[in-house]
């Protein structure tokens, strides 16, 4: 073996020899003459410059993953201890220029400037940015926000705040220690369901994200050996649903055609509150309740209830509770899960969380491409094509509000296409598109105004039966005293009149600023 010399150490060595080692490589030839400093030329992958706290940690986490570095210190006594402990290490300045030209850069991946001295770090960056001429990626700390911006702008790649950096770090850490913790009671209340019957529930007129979401259930109640049906009400109406459905060949009963009664447990998925935008009896009791939408102030009694209002999709939750379970994830149930979750955020454009992107990431390598290529092209019906026209030519503009009566519809699915699509127009923040069935008044809305909660207000206008989230929302009416009106022109008048009154009113505008 031989003596690791320093910058500044002194030292004789016989003649013109190379030291060398797998780590360190000294590449000028010692000098005959005594007393003279050895200059040393050292080719690391990495560069840490500063091996306090957060240094150190950095070249523990690079060496135990097998990575070359090198770690400079003006601490003498730390250098000594990195080298007991098999670092590379010398002590230097980290301010000061010359310490680059005992360095190999051309080896260099990248330097990270971590000392806790910030001025130094700047001194040290703006050394790099002058000397090295080719592209290093450079990591420097700082220590406030402004310091951090000042740092990006003098040409670092990237500029941490230990402080941001352990608060991020913990706040996953404890969101995945919640994501297990979640995994195991929902998979104790199945197997302590095993044996008995579940009914699974999803919101009336169900889309993508509710079917996946509620199919995917149906395969972790199978993995407990729980038997699980899937129920809905209403119509799968939008061309999209359909093909939905019928291409993964999804399995779901209508409510109406069985009894619920004959079932030992039901679970609620993509909806909270039983009688709210589904079929079941207003005080049935719930077992399970998985749901992405907000619920205000109503107060949910079920046995296990995971709501989370941060996530644009609740086949994000689903996917999570998969991957906790090590469940077998297939093809057509990857597609699904995948799908629901590209709609209802519209394709990560909308509520969008990091737990989405996440999940779609996880799922896309299992999905079958063609099959969502397939969905993503389907025919507009007729119906839809009129809907669209009705919406235009109906259209009320108040303000930066647009709302519009279509009239009768059938497929109340459309009504949040044409929505969408008036909220491409210009000056327009928010487009509410509703029509009428034989028993209800139909409302989507959608929004890109900060200052609009529109699942909010739509609740506050419409009630219970109306919510969502801040930029889309929907609900229904039941018709009541209208349904009295034999003349359907002056049933449709009262409708629009009501719906366009009670919508202004909340959000505080007056109609006749038209």
């Amino acid at each position: 073996m031989f003596k690791i010399v320093t910058l500044t150490e002194k030292c004789l060595i016989p003649n013109r020899e190379f030291i060398e080692d797998k780590e360190v490589a000294i590449t000028t030839a010692v000098s005959k003459e005594p007393d003279l400093p050895v200059k040393v030329k050292i080719k690391p992958t990495y560069l840490i410059l500063g091996s306090g706290s957060v240094g150190f940690a950095v070249a523990k986490e690079l060496k135990e993953i097998g990575k070359d570095l090198v770690i400079v210190d003006k601490d003498t006594q730390k250098v000594e201890t990195l080298r007991e402990e098999a670092y590379e290490a010398f002590v230097g300045d980290i301010s000061d220029p010359k310490i680059l030209d005992q360095i190999n850069t051309k080896n260099l991946t990248a330097i990270l400037i971590l000392s806790s001295d910030v001025e130094a770090n700047k001194t040290a960056l703006r050394n790099i940015k002058k000397t090295i001429s080719h592209d290093i990626y450079t990591v420097v700390r700082a220590s406030d926000a402004i310091n951090k911006q000042e740092m990006e702008s003098m040409g670092a790649d990237l500029s941490i705040m230990p402080s941001r950096v352990v608060a991020t770090s913990l706040a996953r850490s404890l969101e995945r220690a919640e994501s297990v913790r979640r995994g195991t009671r929902l998979s104790q209340w199945l197997k302590d369901t095993v044996g008995r019957k579940l009914a699974i529930v999803v919101h009336d007129n169900p889309d993508p994200d509710a079917i996946a979401s509620a199919v995917a259930l149906k395969e972790i109640a199978a993995h407990m050996d729980v038997e699980a049906t899937i129920f809905y009400h209403g119509e799968i109406g939008h061309q999209e649903n359909k093909a939905f459905v019928n291409l993964l060949g999804i399995d779901l009963q209508r409510m109406e055609k069985n009894s619920i009664s004959e079932f030992d447990h039901i679970a609620l998925v993509d909806c909270s509150v039983p009688g709210s935008n589904n079929m079941l009896p207003l005080n049935s009791h719930v077992g399970i309740v998985i749901d992405h939408h907000p619920t205000g102030e109503i107060e949910i009694d079920a046995d296990y209830i995971d709501v989370r209002p941060n996530v644009g999709a609740t086949c994000t939750i689903l996917t999570k509770y998969l991957q906790e379970l090590n469940i077998n994830i297939g093809n057509n149930l990857a597609t699904a899960l995948l799908y629901g979750i590209r709609t209802d955020t519209q394709d990560f454009k909308r509520n969008t969380d990091p737990a989405d992107l996440s999940a779609a990431s996880f799922l896309y390598p299992l999905a079958d491409h063609e099959i969502l290529e397939q969905l993503e092209r389907p025919s507009m019906s007729i119906e839809t094509l009129d809907i669209l026209g009705e919406a235009i030519k109906n259209r009320q503009v108040i303000g930066s509000y647009l709302l519009t009566n279509v009239g009768s519809v059938r497929d109340r699915d459309a009504l949040p296409q044409a929505a969408d699509y008036l909220l491409n127009l210009e000056g327009i923040s928010t487009s509410i598109v509703f029509g009428v069935s034989e028993d209800n008044i139909f409302i989507s809305g959608r929004s890109n105004d900060i200052r609009v909660n529109l699942g909010e207000v739509m609740k506050r206008a419409f009630g219970e039966d109306a919510g969502g989230h801040a930029t889309a929302a929907a609900g229904q009416i039941p018709l009541g005293v209208f349904s009295a009106s034999k003349d359907r022109q002056t049933l449709l008048r009262l409708v629009n009149e009501a719906v366009v009154k009670k919508f202004l009113g909340v959000v505080g505008v007056e109609e006749s600023n038209e």
